[in-house]
Parts: C-alpha cells; sequence; structure tokens
C-alpha cells in the first residue's frame, strides 16, 4: 500500500494525491493550479504517474483546483471511472467545460502576441472542449453520502459531507492487502459551520492516515455578522460617492452566498431598494440554479423557502448576464451597480474587464470575498500594487480596496482542529496550504504524527 502527492503539496492548488491497493491506482482529485505564469506551467508538466495507469479518479468537489486537470487527464490518457456525488458531478461538467473555453481562449491570445516572433513555437491551449467533453463521459457511479462503495476486493470508499460547497465530501478509504489493513481519510476542502446556505459538515470516522487541508490553519475567520456588515458599508459608501462595487466572485456557493446575502441587506434597509445586481458569470447562473434543485444540501430554512416559491436566490433588481454583449454593456453604467463575475482570484474570465474599467477610478470599489492565492491577480490587487497588468496593458489602482475575509466557505484554524480530533489520526498528512500555514497547524497536533509532503513524494502505508 502507498500514498503519493502529485499536487497542492506545501502550496494551495493543483489537488491530486493517488492511493495504490490491492493492485488498483486510484487517484483523489486532479486539479489545476492557479497562479502567476510559473505556477500556471506546472499544469503542462508530466503527472507524475502514467495517466493510462489509473484506475479511478475519485471527485472531493466541483472547484477547479481540484477537478480542473481532469480533461488534461484523459488526455494524456486515463481510460477509469471518475466517482463522485451526484451534485459534484453536475458541478464539475460545467467547471470542466468553462477551464476548457478559457485555455483555448488564452492560447489564441498568447499566439496573437507571439505572431511577430518566428522563433516562438505554436502554441496550444492545455486541454480543449472535446477533452473536457471525453472527461466528461468518464463520469460513471455517483456517490450517497455514507453508502460504502466497493472498488475492488480489499478497496472500498465512503464519501462524507465535508460542508464547503455543494456536493463536496471528504473520502474514507479502507485497505486490505493480504494481512495488512489501513485506512486513509482525505479532508478535501472543509466548510465552516453555520454557513448560511449550507448544512454543517458532519462528524467523521476514525482513521489511521488523515490527508487534511489547510488553506486557514494559521487562522480564525472573522464571524459572519461583522462580515456582512462590512460588506453593506463597502457598498453604500461607494453608491454615495457614485462608483461601482465590482466583486471578484467563484462561481460555485461564493456567488450563491454574496446573492442571498444582497437579498437579505435589501429586505433590512441596510442596502437601497434600488440597488441593481448583476451576475456576469454564465457559470455561477448555471451553478444557482443546479442549487436550487439540490434542496436536501441546504440549510432547512432556505429549501423551504424555495419550495414555498419564495427563493433567496431571484428578487428584483437581479440580472443575469450570460451574454458577452450583455456583459460589455455593464460598462456604460457609471455608478450604483454590483458587478459579481468570475474568477475569484481574477486569474481569467469576466471580471478582469471589469477591473480593467473600474480600478482607475477612484469612486468605484474592488471587494474580495474569497481566498487569492500567491502570484494571482486578485492577490497583487490586495497586497497593494499601485498598477497591475491586464490584457497587456498597465492599470493603475485607484478604486478602493475592501478584502472581507468572514465569507470563506474553508474551516477554520479552530474547526480544522476540532474536525482532526475526532478522526483520532495516528499520521496526518498536511496539504493545501501555504507552507507557513502549514507549519503553524502543524504545531497544533500534538498527538498525531505530521508529514508535510513534498512534490511526488511517496510513502507507505
Amino acid at each position: 500500500m502507498k500514498l503519493s502527492f502529485y499536487g497542492a503539496d506545501r502550496a494551495v492548488t493543483g489537488s491530486c494525491h493517488m492511493v495504490e491497493c490491492a493492485g488498483k491506482r486510484i487517484l483523489i482529485d486532479c486539479g489545476l493550479y492557479q497562479g502567476g505564469r510559473e505556477l500556471e506551467e506546472e499544469n503542462e508538466h508530466p503527472f507524475g504517474f502514467d495517466p493510462a495507469s489509473i484506475d479511478y479518479v475519485l471527485l472531493t468537489h466541483a472547484h477547479l483546483d481540484h477537478c480542473g486537470r481532469l480533461p488534461l487527464l484523459a488526455k494524456r490518457g486515463f481510460r477509469g471511472e471518475i466517482i463522485t456525488t451526484t451534485a459534484t458531478a453536475e458541478l464539475a461538467r460545467i467547471v470542466m467545460v468553462d477551464s476548457a473555453h478559457l485555455q483555448e481562449e488564452d492560447a489564441r491570445y498568447r499566439a496573437k502576441k507571439a505572431k511577430n516572433h518566428p522563433k516562438v513555437q505554436s502554441i496550444a491551449p492545455l486541454y480543449s472542449l472535446i477533452d473536457a467533453l471525453n472527461s466528461i463521459s468518464q463520469f460513471g457511479r455517483t456517490a450517497g453520502y455514507d453508502q460504502p462503495i466497493a472498488l475492488a476486493k480489499g478497496l472500498g470508499a465512503t464519501f462524507i459531507n465535508a460542508g464547503h460547497i455543494l456536493g463536496s465530501a471528504s473520502i474514507f478509504l479502507e485497505l486490505i492487502e493480504g494481512s495488512h489493513k489501513s485506512s486513509v481519510l482525505f479532508s478535501g476542502d472543509l466548510g465552516k459551520t453555520n454557513d448560511p446556505l449550507l448544512i454543517d459538515p458532519v462528524k467523521p470516522p476514525h482513521a489511521d492516515n488523515v490527508v487534511m487541508e489547510t488553506t486557514y490553519g494559521d487562522r480564525n475567520h472573522k464571524p459572519l455578522e461583522p462580515s456582512i456588515e462590512e460588506f453593506y458599508e463597502a457598498v453604500t459608501e461607494t453608491f454615495a460617492r457614485g462608483g461601482n462595487v465590482v466583486v471578484p466572485t467563484f462561481a460555485v456557493e461564493r456567488a450563491q452566498e454574496l446573492i442571498y446575502i444582497i437579498h437579505q441587506g435589501i429586505d433590512s434597509n441596510r442596502l437601497p431598494p434600488s440597488t441593481q445586481v448583476y451576475i456576469d458569470s454564465p457559470m455561477a447562473i448555471s451553478v444557482t440554479e443546479i442549487m436550487e434543485r439540490n434542496l436536501d444540501a441546504l440549510q432547512p430554512e432556505i429549501a423551504e423557502r424555495i419550495r414555498n416559491g419564495h427563493d433567496p436566490f431571484r428578487f428584483d433588481g437581479l440580472h443575469l448576464t450570460r451574454e458577452q454583449a450583455e456583459s460589455r454593456a455593464l460598462n456604460d453604467i457609471p455608478s450604483g451597480a454590483i458587478i459579481m463575475a468570475g474568477s475569484g482570484m481574477c486569474t481569467g474570465g469576466r471580471v478582469r474587464h471589469h477591473l480593467e474599467h473600474n480600478l482607475p477610478r477612484a469612486e468605484s470599489s474592488i471587494v474580495f470575498v474569497g481566498f487569492a492565492a500567491n502570484g494571482t491577480l486578485a492577490r497583487n490587487i490586495i497586497d497593494g500594487a499601485k498598477e497591475v497588468g491586464i490584457f497587456g496593458e498597465r492599470i493603475p489602482v485607484r478604486a478602493h480596496i475592501h478584502t472581507i475575509n468572514g465569507f470563506s466557505a474553508h474551516a477554520d484554524q479552530q474547526q480544522l482542529l476540532a474536525w482532526h480530533e475526532q478522526t483520532c489520526a495516528g499520521r496526518t498528512f498536511l496539504v493545501h496550504g501555504e507552507e507557513s500555514t502549514m507549519r503553524s497547524f502543524a504545531a497544533c497536533l500534538g498527538n498525531s504524527r505530521v508529514e508535510m509532503p513534498e512534490l511526488h513524494q511517496v510513502y507507505e502505508l
């Protein structure tokens, strides 16, 4: 039995781990690296294993840094089965198709820039729409929470609600090889307790080994209510200055949470009744529709409102902009708009156009409500850059910049420690976190042997 690491090792993005047992090779996630160009080039490198040798991929959830290299895996020879929850399968299809479009657009843009440099080799996308569709065809069985799945003799998997986004799961593997037994629990990304939309993560099982995310392993989140008030204040102050509010938004879960909170703000008069909200993200619009169909994952009161025709994700003043022409028209709105667009880290998508138009405006605000990895445009702005590069141009940063941390879909240090304590793990592998964060979290784990794997490192189980 072996456990190997091929992504999100002493880093946050690119999650990819492998278990070998009973003659089978199982990947847990196959995510995209996100960050600066140097980090993103890691996506083009060999995986460190033969994709054709993989029998199963077990997918924890549909965020791009967990599913975004599945099309590349299929392109390079993977022919096995992808297993995940029903909601994750539905979301992942949207996320991977969108990613393929972005890969193709990025390749066309880079090729256009390089056309006057004959020594530059031809530029191709990391993967195409066809590759994404091929990987979608490999989604097989769907996993119900707490229902064991037999993968092979001596190899079983159970998906456990992780409460991070719709359909997200921790994955518990029970392993038998000859006379040797072991178990590995992959946390996936863990959600916070008392989320306004989703039910809480469930209690994890005991495990011999835990592979655990540490995104916020060195800090605790601010309470949600003050964060909501901070958001309302940022909006009202911006409107009073005559500007717009641009919110770089993750399409899966964060956009829906903000729609819900803005609706609450209008109903309670914390935001003006005339507030106009533009969801400039076809993917976020589709994800909202999927969420409205998966009521069992939502907080009971929200599910009941939707059943009774009082959908909190629909209200006067909410505009869903799917078409590019509609998106471009938003540039003509001088003030009074909340524009939510992807991507959350500003690494692509429509938000870059809105940043290009609003960053130079002192009356506007950019409000960040999610994690921004090192090297991303979002992190550069958050860290105080006076100007940034967008579409080959240097754009001055004059807008007000707000960073509101209480909206995170990740568990904080206190919640991570409480979850880990319940596993009673003898050995813990820390992943999905910046190295300094991992070291802070490791210092809190006194009763477990802690490992911080490096890329391609292999351990015996």
